[in-house]
């Protein structure tokens, strides 16, 4: 499997990280695409630099470059997950403008029917947000946003950020044992 992964400026560069760490250990390959933005928010989040962090990826790839490998449909990929994303970008996907490499390697997985998800990160929204999310939607992007989940009693901030990273897994059918499946509780009733 080789996948497309795109880390914008966007808050959560922590699940980025994390989904790079678990592909590397499981051997598929990624081509990884970093904007502008997105290598301020690595630096300032986690502390590393892009450089760093591409050493997890199979191929880096320059955001300005439009003539990479990843902005021709003839170069297969079995997907692309956007970790995390912004609204700008959410806005320049859902009316199909494609002026960096990142914009244009998703134009490129939408054109060719390649299964796409995005991790947008914001809050609260506003009315374009949900539009544009829902206009992604429509066009077959899986839209999972980076949302807590305490049902499985979390420890740890990384408890956290694995339950989203096993989701984005989940969708591409990449087994994982970062999570348990949910299980009813044996006492039978959720107070």
């Amino acid at each position: 499997m080789r996948l497309v992964i795109g880390i914008t400026g966007a808050s959560g560069a922590i699940y980025a990280k994390r989904l790079l760490e678990v592909l590397n250990a499981k051997n598929v390959e990624v081509d990884l695409v970093i904007t502008p933005a997105g290598e301020y928010t690595i630096k300032h989040e986690l502390g590393v630099t892009s450089e760093e962090l591409g050493t997890l990826a199979t191929a880096c790839w320059d955001n300005s470059d439009t003539a990479a490998d990843i902005a021709s449909g003839s170069q297969l990929r079995d997907g692309m997950v956007i970790v995390p994303c912004t609204m700008n970008v959410v806005a320049k996907m859902a009316h199909g403008i494609s002026d960096t490499l990142l914009l244009r390697s998703f134009d490129v997985m939408l054109k060719e029917n390649r299964r796409i998800l995005i991790v947008p990160r914001e809050t609260p929204l506003n009315e374009n947000h949900l539009e544009n999310l829902l206009r992604l939607k429509r066009m077959g992007v899986i839209v999972l946003p980076p949302m807590a989940t305490f049902y499985l009693l979390p420890e740890s901030i990384m408890d956290l950020v694995d339950f989203i990273v096993a989701r984005i897994l989940d969708q591409f059918d990449i087994p994982h044992r970062l999570v348990a499946s949910w299980k009813k509780p044996r006492e039978g009733k959720i107070r």
